[in-house]
C-alpha cells in the first residue's frame, strides 16, 4: 500500500473539511476491516483516512427508546457490542443468530455497523437483516441530516445513495412484537464464508394465516432486494406446503440472480426456492 495520512478529527466540522479538501481522495473510516482489504487489493487508493471515532457522540451507543419500540444504534458501534447487548438480543434475537456465522471474533471486535452498511458489498450478512426489520438510517453531511429506509441506501455493487460528504450516523431498528425472524445463510464452503445466497425473513402470523411478512434476498443480487412478488403470494393466506412451494418459485423468478464463484444463476435460483420454503415452513408452524 502507498503512504497515506491518517486523521482523527475531534468534531464533524473538522471531519467534513478533511474529507472535502482532498477532492475525493480521502476516505472516512470506521473499523477499517473492509477498507483495508480493498486497499490491499488496490481497489481503493486514498491519500488519507479520516477516523470517525471522535467526531460526535451520536455516532456511538445502543439506545432503546422510552416506549421500548425502537433501538437506535450509533454507526461506530462494533459487531461485538451488538452481539453482547442483552436488550438487543432479547428483543431482536435474529441479530444474535446472524452473528454466529458472521466473520470471526477478531473482525466482530473491530468492524462497525456504519462501515458495514457504507461498504455495500451484497454478500454481507447484516444489511438484509436490517432491511427485513424495516430499519432506517440517519445520515449527516455538510448540508444537514436526513433519514430513510436502510434498503434505499444500496444502489448496486459497492455503491450507495449517500451524497458527497455524507456519513452514516445512526441506525434505527424497530422492535416489532409478534414477528418471527430468521436469517438463512447458504454457503458452498465453511459456515463463515461469503454466502452463495442470504435470505432475511420476517413473518407475522395470525393462527395459520400469514398476516404480514418481509423477504429480503442478498448475495445472489447486486444489493439487498425485497422479494415483493413472493410476499404477495403469501400475505393474507393460510400457509400450506403448496403455497410455500409457489412462493419459492416466484421468488426465484422475480429477481435477476448473478453468477459468480459461489454458483451459477440456475443453481442459486434453486437454492433460493428450496431454502425459502424450508425457512418459511419452520417459521410459520
Amino acid at each position: 500500500m502507498a503512504d497515506l495520512d491518517i486523521h482523527e478529527p475531534g468534531d464533524l466540522t473538522e471531519a467534513f473539511s478533511l474529507l472535502s479538501e482532498t477532492d475525493g481522495a480521502a476516505r472516512p473510516m470506521g473499523g477499517g476491516t473492509a477498507l483495508m482489504l480493498m486497499m490491499k487489493a488496490q481497489l481503493f487508493k486514498p491519500s488519507a483516512l479520516v477516523s470517525l471515532a471522535k467526531v460526535d457522540p451520536r455516532f456511538h451507543g445502543v439506545e432503546l427508546s422510552a416506549d421500548g419500540g425502537t433501538f437506535s444504534i450509533g454507526a461506530m458501534t462494533t459487531f461485538a457490542e451488538l452481539e453482547h447487548n442483552k436488550d438487543l438480543c432479547d428483543r431482536l434475537p435474529v441479530i444474535a443468530q446472524t452473528m454466529v456465522t458472521l466473520a470471526n471474533p477478531r473482525v466482530r471486535n473491530v468492524a462497525t455497523i456504519g462501515g458495514n452498511l457504507a461498504h455495500a458489498d451484497p454478500h454481507l450478512d447484516l444489511p438484509p437483516v436490517w432491511a427485513s426489520l424495516d430499519a432506517e438510517v440517519s445520515v449527516i453531511g455538510p448540508q444537514g441530516e436526513r433519514r430513510f429506509p436502510v434498503i434505499d441506501l444500496f444502489a448496486g455493487y459497492y455503491e450507495t445513495t449517500l451524497q458527497p460528504g455524507e456519513l452514516i450516523m445512526r441506525l434505527h431498528a424497530p422492535v416489532q412484537d409478534g414477528w418471527r425472524r430468521r436469517y438463512v445463510k447458504v454457503t458452498t464452503r465453511s459456515a463463515h464464508d461469503w454466502p452463495a445466497i442470504g435470505i432475511a425473513i420476517g413473518v407475522k402470523m395470525n393462527g395459520a394465516q400469514c398476516e404480514d411478512l418481509r423477504l429480503i434476498l442478498s448475495a445472489a443480487t447486486d444489493r439487498p432486494t425485497r422479494l415483493v412478488e413472493a410476499e404477495t403470494v403469501l400475505r393474507g393466506q393460510t400457509i400450506t406446503d403448496d403455497l410455500l412451494a409457489a412462493a419459492g418459485k416466484t421468488a426465484a423468478s422475480e429477481v435477476h440472480i448473478e453468477t459468480d464463484s459461489r454458483g451459477a444463476t440456475d443453481y442459486k435460483a434453486h437454492l433460493l426456492s428450496v431454502h425459502l420454503k424450508r425457512a418459511l415452513h419452520d417459521l410459520c408452524e
